[in-house]
């Protein structure tokens, strides 16, 4: 199968894979033929991509980095404390952080074992959500990717799973800013961007007080927006003044920032989010952590549509371990014409061979 954007489909295209709401109740089935109201009725839902059927790339199935069941579950369990700390309006929402520290601890477990268990890299787009409340995405996939990091850099248990809740937390601060200002599609006022700012603040204090979690969950709240440079904020600390947890959730809440739709901004594909990392890096981020990243993570996932600079046309088809940006890919066109027999090209083997563009579906490949 392969990715295809969504707002470029035309009426007939078939669907590769389900695509599931927030709850993980299927939306859309795969094999599903595609009309015109369905293919407005998934833009109006901000789905960027979906995956189509093709009679070529039918064997190229992307693999999720962890079971739909697991993020079902860690989903629901963000959302129900954060709503239940939100419902509280004040800073006791620290007692709701208690009670939860349990539940929450053993999701990042879960987590932390699936992905260890999983020897591939990790397919970000594998599967298709709508996102009814961006903020318990956003923490799940923070989660996903700052544990992915930490495994990467070995980073032992302990010290992983404390880096682990610290990023499921690092936005709970936003449950006391007001809504109006987090769902704002336009530019933010200096007032308002100064409370969105707070959050930091908010969640530091939040965790903080609760005597069951390392303070150093707490520091991750309160530094994932710091800078190397010191132009982050609250307090504009800057290098080995920010600590190293907070470092790698700063790079895993960027991506995951970049790389889903927002009211404000469309989504990128994971190799531009990978471009926005590497253009802040000694800037703005610690570059061994983009590495350990790149080498986590698919940055170009199966299914997705390339050219190379030789201008062959094709679909990556899957990746190779610890090389995030060195995939095989299926040719399917040369020349400017497809060929009757698609062959395999393995990047890490033919090191003159670069990806240079993505491209739709709607583009012959």
């Amino acid at each position: 199968m392969r990715l295809a954007i969504t707002k470029s489909l035309s009426p007939g295209a078939r669907l590769g894979k389900n695509i599931y709401n927030e709850r993980g109740h299927i939306l859309l089935c795969e094999g599903l033929t595609l009309t015109q109201k369905m293919i407005n009725r998934l833009v109006s839902l901000n789905i960027p991509f979906v995956y189509i059927q093709d009679s070529r790339t039918y064997d190229i199935i992307p693999k999720p980095p962890v079971s739909g069941k697991l993020r079902r579950e860690a989903i629901n369990t963000i959302e129900t404390t954060f709503l239940d700390m939100k419902n509280k309006m004040n800073l006791d929402g620290s007692i709701t952080i208690e009670q939860a520290n349990v539940k929450l601890t053993q999701i990042v477990r879960n987590i932390m074992g699936e992905l260890k268990r999983n020897k591939e890299l990790m397919t970000l787009l594998a599967d298709v959500y709508t996102y009814d409340d961006y903020i318990f995405t956003h923490s799940f996939n923070v989660t996903l990717y700052t544990l992915a990091i930490g495994l990467e850099l070995n980073i032992k248990n302990k010290n992983l799973e404390i880096l682990g809740l610290g990023a499921i937390l690092h936005d709970v601060g936003k449950m006391l800013v007001p809504l109006e200002v987090l769902r704002k599609p336009g530019k933010l006022t200096e007032k308002e961007f100064e409370q969105i700012q707070k959050h930091a603040d908010y969640g530091f204090h939040l965790i903080k007080n609760v005597h069951t979690v390392s303070l150093l969950v707490a520091n991750c709240a309160y530094q994932h927006h710091e800078r190397l440079d010191g132009s982050g904020y609250p307090r504009g600390i800057k290098g080995d003044e920010i600590h190293y947890f907070g470092k790698i959730i700063a790079v895993a809440d960027v991506f995951d920032a970049v790389t889903s739709n927002r009211v404000y901004r469309k989504a990128m594909l994971p190799n531009q989010g990978l471009e926005v990392l590497y253009a802040g890096v000694g800037k703005k981020f610690d570059n061994t952590i983009i590495e350990a990243f790149r080498r986590a993570v698919a940055i170009y996932p199966n299914g997705l549509s390339v050219e190379l600079n030789d201008g062959r046309k094709g679909v990556v088809s899957s990746q190779n371990e610890g090389i995030g940006d060195r995939s095989m890919i299926r040719i399917l066109e040369e020349d400017g014409e497809q060929i009757k027999e698609p062959y395999e090209v393995d990047l890490n083997k033919n090191l003159h061979l670069l990806i240079m563009k993505c491209l739709d579906i709607q583009e012959p490949a």
